[in-house]
């Protein structure tokens, strides 16, 4: 690893504030907010829940079981609440809810990396005037913005309320960190907020960013005050007072702290999401969403959890598909009974599918599948989008696309304008050179009655 990728590295992994918490705050940054393009939002929030390492559409949404069985693997399909339609027998929770969905079918792009092809779902854009490798084999200052980092350069935030929150961990496995997951050229200022515990775990600090005992909204004032005259006149770090100013602003408005909370949820609705790391995560956004937090990242599981080159059907039977199942099922469910599911944009989606071969390892003995971008599968749901339907077709043996197809960064742009930033708002790097922020256009097909 080059040392600008290890330095790049450390900078991801330093835990200011929150160390002792399990939390990376936002740090402040010198660039400059630009227009922001704004228009009508159809959505408040986005979860964007990833499926790190890249779901088997053939295995889960998108099944072939007409083709051999060398493609069609060894799981069966079920009928949904949708006439016709059909997806794997361990999703039934899903299946009866897909009235609420929108399945596309027709995904596609050309890159089977895993690096490069989350940073294409993460940022909706690729990196202009760099070297692919650059880009996209680590983290760098270069990457750019994740969609949270980007809404904060365009329309910064004030009220102590992040523009993104990532969790329960970073995308990170041995000596690499994934690109796309921070605001990249932008600067460490419009980072999001990091989440470092999983909040299944019983040790997980449900008092995050909470005011100690006896201290209150008054007393933090005074105390930033009395701060601010210590340190008028001198020749302290401007980024540092930068950062207590985030700090004491997410202390303040208590709102946050509030989400984290997540031992005041019933038990019943703990439950029905899953007592899992998925299910758990994903109830823990719904508690941002509420909390009114835009973006929340949701990563299923680390970086190759879903990168299913050995045991295929054994990792989605016995663990990947049931926990997504329920968690999706119960995060659909509560949107709607807390009034959030007609403003909140949920995307589900991994970078890429699996391939339409079934293969086996050198030196293994359990069959898999492998990387394959060509055609792979995604869910949509909530703040418009017009359920209950299937777009785009993949060919028979779920290989290649035969509709209409959609990349990360028109996922990207849906994003975006789902927000009311328009994908061609502007954004300069750190040589003042004007880009759009996503190179993506935006799903209107997933609004549109047919």
């Amino acid at each position: 690893m080059t040392l600008l990728s290890t330095l790049a590295r450390r900078d991801f992994l330093t835990i200011t504030a929150g160390a002792a918490i399990g939390l990376a705050l936002p740090r402040p940054g010198a660039t400059r907010a630009a227009d922001a393009g704004e228009r009508g939002a159809r959505a408040k929030s986005v979860i964007l829940v990833n499926l790190s390492g890249g779901l088997s559409h053939l295995d889960s949404l998108d099944m072939k079981p007409e083709a051999p069985a060398e493609v069609r693997g060894e799981f069966k399909p079920i009928a949904t609440a949708l006439p016709g339609v059909q997806i794997c027998e361990h999703l039934p929770l899903l299946a009866a809810r897909m009235s609420r969905w929108a399945l596309v079918r027709s995904l596609s792009h050309g890159e089977n990396g895993h690096l490069p092809g989350q940073h294409r779902l993460l940022t909706g854009a690729t990196m202009p005037n760099q070297r692919q490798t650059d880009l996209d084999n680590v983290l760098s200052r270069r990457d750019w913005p994740c969609y949270a980092a980007a809404l904060n350069h365009l329309r910064p935030r004030r009220d102590g309320i992040p523009s993104g929150v990532t969790l329960p961990h970073a995308l990170i496995e041995g000596p690499l960190t994934w690109p796309g997951q921070h605001a990249g050229f932008l600067g460490p200022g419009h980072d999001p907020m990091l989440v470092t515990q999983d909040p299944n775990s019983p040790n997980f600090r449900m008092d995050t960013f909470a005011l100690p005992p006896g201290t209150d909204a008054e007393r933090v004032d005074q105390r930033r005050g009395l701060l601010e005259k210590l340190e008028s006149g001198g020749t302290g770090d401007p980024a540092f007072r930068e950062h207590q100013r985030h700090a004491f602003e997410l202390l303040r408005s208590g709102r946050v702290a509030g989400a984290f909370r997540i031992d005041q949820e019933p038990v019943k609705v703990r439950d029905g999401y899953g007592r899992n790391q998925f299910g758990q995560s994903l109830l823990l956004a719904r508690r941002l969403v509420q909390a009114g937090v835009p973006i929340v990242q949701a990563n299923m599981g680390i970086v190759q959890t879903w990168d299913t080159h050995v045991d295929n059907w054994g990792r989605l039977k016995n663990r990947l598909l049931p926990w997504l199942d329920r968690a999706l099922a119960a995060l659909a469910d509560d949107l709607d009974a807390q009034g959030l599911w007609d403003q909140t944009f949920v995307v589900v989606s991994g970078e890429f599918g699996r391939t339409p071969k079934v293969s086996t390892l050198p030196g293994e003995t359990i069959p898999g599948r492998d990387h394959w971008a060509s055609v792979y599968s995604g869910l949509f749901g909530g703040a418009g989008v017009v359920g209950g339907r299937v777009i785009g077709k993949s060919d028979r043996a779920g290989a290649r696309p035969v509709s209409p197809s959609y990349a990360p960064f028109d996922i990207g742009a849906t994003i975006y304008e789902s927000l009311g930033v328009g994908p061609e708002s502007e954004i300069r790097d750190a040589q003042n050179r004007p880009s759009r922020v996503c190179t993506g256009a935006p799903m209107d097909v997933l609004f549109q009655n047919r």
